[in-house]
């Protein structure tokens, strides 16, 4: 078990381009550049522990992930997190199907990772938008907002998947947000 601390911020076109010049300033390690498929997986218990079980495609990798929310007074998202990898993402999502659970969100994901000093600092592009995730320790993701100019940017205390539920498109029972239908409009 893990528990995660992270800062997300909305980010504009010239947010972003100075995130990305401080980012090189400050020498932080690009780790690379993913696109990622996210299917939330939802049942009456899970709602009300406000818990969410996803299902994460990165190219070839398959994620399983249980989080709950823990509560905090901070700008920061507090969780508990159970994840591991499996084999085969068509088969695990079949056998979590089968255990009662439906597919409530997907959202799609193309998310660029550094490593600077005690945080990781991602980058994420999603259908509906640009935004920064910062995780540490509160005084490392501080330090961090510092680095980058960040101090004033845009806390977004939402998750991406209540951020979907806002902004995807209704397909059925299941709530999407995916760049082909960016491309379609």
């Amino acid at each position: 078990m893990a528990n995660e601390i992270e800062k997300k911020y909305r980010l504009s076109e010239a947010e972003k381009a100075g995130v990305l010049e401080s980012l090189d300033e400050i020498g932080a390690e690009f780790q690379g550049e993913d696109f990622e498929e996210n299917i939330l997986f939802a049942n009456d218990e899970l709602i009300s522990k406000q818990a969410v079980l996803r299902l994460r495609r990165i190219g070839e990798r398959t994620i399983i992930t249980f989080k709950q929310k823990v509560q905090s007074n901070s700008a920061a998202k507090h969780h508990t997190e159970y994840e591991t990898e499996v084999a085969d993402f068509d088969e695990i999502a079949k056998i979590v199907e089968n255990l009662g659970f439906r597919r409530a969100l997907v959202y799609e994901k193309r998310r660029r990772t550094w490593n600077f000093r005690q945080v990781e600092i991602v980058l994420d592009t999603l259908p509906f938008g640009e935004f920064m995730e910062i995780e540490g320790s509160l005084t490392a993701i501080a330090e961090a907002e510092m680095f980058l100019g960040a101090e004033d940017f845009e806390v977004v205390p939402e998750t991406y998947p209540i951020l979907t539920a806002k902004f995807g498109k209704k397909n059925g029972d299941l709530i999407e947000a995916r760049f082909r239908e960016l491309e379609e409009d």
